[in-house]
């Protein structure tokens, strides 16, 4: 798995040794709060990362752990969740811990996580599937010219009760790096 920089990030695969650091992100209610999954033992995030690099080892997923590059101050993960190779497509998903919001850090780590699909990946598309109310995650999209494709009505169950998801996407042909 390849490691990438950016300006102020390092992103680099996931390592076991990574899950305390990440489990006090996955198991806060204000970072999941829009993410289909809560933690209670810093076990569940060992299988979590067990379970990232098994898809990674199944050409399915891949996930990085991102860190302050002046630090290595690990500050939350992201990914393609899913890769379709066949058609050429990914959805990503992203998670930063509290304390690192509003600081552009979720939009450097999605630049660079779009460059890499683009060009070592050759995908065509980048998908990102947010509920409704995830206000911080849409205007990262948008800061980022995904485009609004719509609502999927009661797409998954987040939590035992039914969430609706707004499709946003991007193409290779409209990506600019900047």
């Amino acid at each position: 798995m390849y490691q990438m920089t950016s300006e102020r990030l390092l992103l680099r695969p996931m390592q076991l040794n990574d899950a305390p650091v990440l489990f006090g992100f996955w198991s806060d209610p204000m970072v999941t709060k829009h993410m289909n999954a809560s933690l209670t033992d810093v076990s569940q995030a060992q299988q979590m990362i067990e379970m990232f690099q098994g898809l990674f080892a199944e050409n399915k997923a891949i996930r990085w752990t991102i860190l302050l590059k002046h630090s290595n101050e690990i500050i939350g993960s992201c990914g393609f969740n899913y890769l379709d190779y066949e058609n050429e497509r990914a959805e990503i998903g992203y998670d930063l811990g509290y304390p690192y919001w509003g600081k552009g850090y979720a939009t450097e780590a999605i630049r660079t996580l779009i460059n890499f699909g683009f060009e070592s990946l050759h995908l065509n598309r980048v998908e990102a599937k947010i509920e409704p109310e995830n206000l911080n995650s849409i205007k990262v999209l948008r800061k980022l010219c995904f485009v609004e494709e719509g609502k999927l009505r009661q797409y998954e169950k987040s939590k035992e009760e039914f969430v609706d998801l707004i499709m946003f996407s991007t193409l290779r042909t409209e990506w600019t790096e900047e």
